[in-house]
């Protein structure tokens, strides 16, 4: 898990990054200011502290994935390639 800033992570609970800074000063976690990194066990100590998950996509604690819908491939029969010109009628 990589770093992340207080502000994105604030955004994510749904708090301001002021009473982010604050929870962090208290946990005794040092922040200069809400553009901040923060590592992934502070987040996980921020987020048990508050009784809170993480509303977003998962800077905290990401959840399980979802199977990507497939795509037809990109020369497959009766997907015309964007920008293509379209067929006109054949001659009899």
């Amino acid at each position: 898990m990589a770093k992340v800033r207080v502000y994105e992570l604030a955004k994510e609970l749904g708090l301001e990054s002021k009473a982010v800074m604050a929870k962090l000063t208290e946990l005794g976690e040092f922040v200069r200011s809400a553009s901040s990194t923060i590592e992934a066990p502070v987040v996980r100590k921020l987020t048990d502290a508050l009784g809170v998950a993480p509303t977003g996509g998962g800077a905290a604690k990401p959840g399980p994935r979802k199977p990507a819908a497939p795509q037809p491939a990109a020369g497959a029969a009766g997907a015309p390639k964007p920008g293509a010109p379209t067929p006109g009628p054949r001659p009899s």
